[in-house]
């Protein structure tokens, strides 16, 4: 019989306020696209289809928005549910260098996760102090277009800076020029198969798209990793050549994205649930890679780009990586 740990009922009122805006945050991760796709599909089929057709209307009309720099909102950016949500864990943003406004930059984010949590509390809400501490830049955190594609929720996700990752996107963004951060999870859905307590492992080998686009629009690169990251979630066993594991490599195939089975935590006892653990995330922004702008790189430059890419990557986790938990035996396995 599995034993199960009830929350005490003191708790203090600040810690229920940051559990409820988690959950807020993963019923929005989990479920909101669904119930906007519903809620349309009733407008069509009910009395509201005047309704329905006009938005249908604004959705060919807008439809590449997430690849021209999306919409964001500041209002929606500042929602006091976002401090909230970042004290829950907490979320902290730290960085090694001054980053000059009057460049561009291609950050690549490392780990994914699960839900990619650090990557959403610094780039897509004001409460973890990009803006103080990176005056004059705008960070785009770019997602898998398959979000976009959903009637309503698609305003919602811009509204807070999410734009989408395909190509296209990310030049638009670069192409602006000075003072804009594009932001890529380079692991992707692939990596978050492999993301539970203790992990290490990054899907980076053959990940280089990034670096041709940075090498096109000059953009300098800079190494994001996400101590704890991986700590807030397990997930089911799914080593390689398992059955879980294949069938999730086929339905990522199939749809796009990946369906890791996570738990951890529920909101009124702490022995199971989808909601993460409450453990510390540490983001920490490395030092920019100068890259000269080169229209037509050839595979022997975007390959030693990439592996100075990797090395300062590898370099910026050896040396925080004592400070925030890690073994000195542990170091990170490029896949």
């Amino acid at each position: 019989m599995v034993k199960i740990e009830f929350a005490p009922i003191n708790i203090p009122f600040n810690r229920r306020m940051q559990t409820a805006a988690v959950l807020y945050w993963v019923f929005t991760f989990l479920f909101l696209a669904q119930c906007c796709m519903g809620v349309y599909v009733l407008a069509v089929l009910s009395g509201y289809w005047h309704f329905a057709a006009l938005y249908g209307l604004w959705l060919y009309l807008d439809w590449d928005t997430p690849q021209t720099g999306g919409r964001r909102c500041a209002w929606v950016r500042k929602w006091t549910i976002w401090r909230h949500f970042r004290d829950y864990f907490p979320i902290h943003l730290i960085k090694t260098s001054d980053l000059d406004p009057k460049n561009h930059y291609l950050f690549g984010f490392h780990p994914h996760g699960v839900l990619v949590a650090g990557a959403f509390g610094n780039f897509c809400t004001e409460y973890t102090g990009f803006q103080e501490l990176f005056p004059g830049l705008t960070p785009y955190l770019h997602v898998l277009p398959f979000w976009f594609r959903f009637p309503f929720f698609r305003e919602y996700a811009m509204s807070a800076g999410l734009v989408s990752c395909s190509k296209e996107s990310v030049s638009h963004v670069l192409s602006q020029g000075a003072g804009v951060a594009s932001v890529i999870v380079i692991g992707g859905a692939e990596e978050s198969l492999e993301a539970r307590p203790g992990s290490l492992t990054l899907q980076t080998l053959h990940r280089k798209g990034f670096i041709k686009l940075a090498l096109k629009h000059g953009a300098h690169l800079v190494p994001v990793f996400s101590f704890g990251e991986n700590e807030i979630f397990n997930q089911l066993e799914n080593p390689e050549g398992s059955v879980v594991r294949n069938i999730q490599n086929r339905l990522r195939k199939i749809m796009g994205f990946a369906l890791p089975l996570f738990h951890a935590r529920g909101v009124f006892q702490y022995s199971f649930g989808v909601m993460p653990f409450r453990k510390p995330i540490y983001t920490i922004v490395g030092k920019p890679i100068v890259v000269e702008q080169n229209v037509s790189p050839t595979n022997e430059e975007v390959d030693k780009l990439h592996q100075r890419y990797l090395d300062e990557l590898n370099g910026l986790f050896e040396e925080h990586k004592a400070q925030y938990g890690i073994p000195e035996q542990g170091h990170l396995v490029f896949k």
